[in-house]
């Protein structure tokens, strides 16, 4: 196991968890694997594919993901192929060749070409070693990205009963892999379930009160970095894109209601590092196999925190630091209520009581990290994180909430209450909504407020100390909690009957509120290792362009700026470098090395 992991993937060792998943696979026992993002799952099925006698068939859900897998075995020298719509028909018949002849280590296969009779009869007259069954949350209704190409796989047990199943996923609770287990038939599996924590992840959460001056802060932070933008709604995708291109960023945008040409396209040029950033809806991520991500944008809430994790997930695969935003509104869940409608069956009521749960955790004071470890039944050893909002001191817990939101109440109630007994009505909401409530709780005549006579009421100005925008937010985070809700088409505020006896004195609510202080940016290499590293990533660029392959194909960055770190001169020093195994050895150190001998270090040459 470890000379194939040295010379095919050039790593000394494993990461933590992997070692065991790698044996279990080599016995031939049926496995369970959960991994976080970037822990290095695919290698758990990759290696033993490598090592056994046979083919290792591995599923996968998208050809895209597929594709990239196969083009990154090849560059590391393992006999890898893939069979689907996309396919050639000469590497179509190629493939089917190699397969009869045992010239395949991994053949990559969609859940349907597996199961089809064609193919099971195919397989039959070849040698397996086993399957790996990847993403393998999608086979359960518990999970949160169901496919039902997926659930298809409950007959392969009985196809190939004696052939062993390796199942891998990097988020699955205890619901969710028992459905695992159960629907593939594994016998006496081994569950092999990795740490949780991305340690290399920085979590941040903010209300979401300026998007694109929030958004600005970030991508300022991450200047020519690769990142993702999630968006709710694919309407809110083509905005943010065209907004972003206009301010000179190299945005590209993705969602299902483009042709799927478009997607190509948007996929191709975000791995290929002509543009830095893709603004997406769920429907992008988990055919990118992209490892540099730098950050990771939600500018709405997502709909549960296994879809959260999977997606912030996509950022620092390569072990590198890496940021994580959420902007969030209390806005958000009614608009995925809206999506997910009324609940008509379990998994509809789960998914509603997962919206609630990422509501929770918006809205929690909590350390991100230990939160996201323990949801998944892990422990989190360490007292804080370093690496959140929370625990570097970037939002605080307001004092007196309960004196400030009895004001906020109070104000919608005067407004409410001036506007009916203006229409000679019964109370149906304050008619406004919330910027306009902070601006009379502010003091502020701008606006309407003079205009309606609201700098009249007895609650003008109760909130002068504090800015409009902290008013508003606490307005927002009393409609996450109840207290107030959005009435109508133009989403007015209106009081609700725990707002009601809030403001009357009884109960109690908690408001907090962002500190005003600017994140400080990752501390990076010395100037001349940067330097280098980025004429290395340059080159990296221009043979992924040359091969037709993505940058990642080629080094990650982890191993680019390991390379400007030692500087290594000779082939043996660039073998020993962690990510560089023999064939990139032989294929491409002659022109690493040339680029590295020419980058002046300090006015002496490298």
């Amino acid at each position: 196991m470890y000379d194939v992991l040295k010379r095919h993937w050039g790593y000394d060792d494993f990461l933590p968890g992997q070692r065991e998943a790698v044996e279990t696979v080599m016995r031939g026992r049926d496995s369970l694997v959960i991994f976080p993002t970037g822990g290095g799952k695919s290698l758990t099925y990759q290696l033993p594919g490598v090592c056994r006698p046979g083919v290792a068939v591995v599923v996968s859900p998208l050809i895209a993901l597929m594709i990239d897998q196969v083009e990154g075995l090849r560059a590391n020298g393992i006999a890898a192929a893939t069979m689907n719509s996309a396919s050639e028909l000469a590497e179509y018949v190629d493939t089917r060749r190699d397969l009869r002849e045992g010239k395949l280590d991994l053949l990559y296969l969609s859940p349907e070409r597996l199961m089809a009779d064609d193919m099971v009869e195919l397989l039959r007259e070849a040698r397996v070693s086993f399957f790996a069954i990847d993403e393998a949350h999608c086979i359960s209704h518990w999970g949160h990205d169901f496919r039902p190409g997926y659930r298809a796989l409950a007959g392969l047990r009985a196809r190939f009963p004696e052939i062993p199943i390796h199942a891998c996923t990097a988020t699955a609770t205890e619901a969710v892999r028992a459905d695992i287990v159960q629907t593939l038939g594994l016998h006496d599996p081994a569950i092999l379930v990795g740490g949780f924590d991305r340690p290399n992840l920085t979590y941040r959460v903010r209300r979401r009160t300026r998007l694109i001056d929030q958004i600005g802060e970030v991508l300022a932070r991450h200047t020519g970095e690769g990142g993702i933008i999630y968006c709710i709604r694919k309407a809110e995708v083509d905005e943010l894109c065209a907004k972003l291109v206009s301010l000179g960023h190299k945005a590209v945008p993705y969602h299902a209601g483009m042709t799927a040409d478009e997607r190509r396209k948007s996929q191709q040029a975000f791995s290929n590092e002509t543009a830095d950033v893709v603004v997406a809806t769920v429907a992008f991520g988990m055919g990118i196999d992209r490892s540099n991500v730098r950050y990771v944008l939600h500018a709405g809430m997502p709909k549960s925190v296994e879809h959260y994790l999977q997606e912030a997930g996509r950022a620092g695969r390569d072990g590198e630091p890496a940021e994580c935003v959420l902007l969030y509104s209390g806005q958000d869940p009614m608009v995925w209520r809206t999506i997910l409608g009324e609940p008509q069956s379990d998994a509809e009521r789960m998914a509603h009581r997962k919206l609630a749960e990422m509501y929770d955790v918006c809205r929690s004071l909590t350390c991100r990290h230990r939160y996201f470890v323990t949801y998944f039944g892990d422990a989190y050893p360490h007292d804080g994180c370093n690496a959140c909002d929370v625990c570097l001191g970037e939002n605080e817990v307001l004092g007196d909430a309960v004196t400030v939101a009895r004001k906020i109440l109070a104000c919608v109630a005067r407004i409410q209450q001036q506007r009916s007994g203006a229409r000679g009505g019964a109370p149906e909401g304050c008619g406004y909504g919330a910027r306009h409530v902070a601006e009379v709780l502010k003091g502020s005549k701008a606006g309407r407020v003079a205009q309606m006579g609201h700098d009249r009421l007895s609650t003008f100005g109760l909130l002068a100390e504090y800015a409009v925008d902290d008013i508003a937010d606490w307005i927002d985070q009393l409609v996450g909690t109840g207290h107030l809700m959005r009435l109508g088409e133009w989403r007015t505020l209106g009081l609700t009957a725990s707002g009601t006896a809030l403001m009357r004195g009884e109960g109690t609510v908690a408001l907090s509120r962002a500190v005003k202080t600017r994140p400080a940016q990752p501390a990076v290499d010395d100037t001349p290792s940067e330097s280098l590293f980025q004429s290395l990533r340059a080159l990296r660029r221009d043979l992924a362009a040359q091969r037709g392959v993505p940058p990642y194909v080629i080094f990650s960055d982890a191993t680019l700026r390991d390379l400007a770190r030692a500087r290594p001169l000779t082939p043996t020093a660039f073998r020993a470098v962690k990510g560089v195994g023999d064939t990139k050895t032989r294929t491409l150190a002659d022109m690493f090395i040339a680029v590295i001998a020419s980058h002046a270090y300090d006015g002496v040459r490298a």
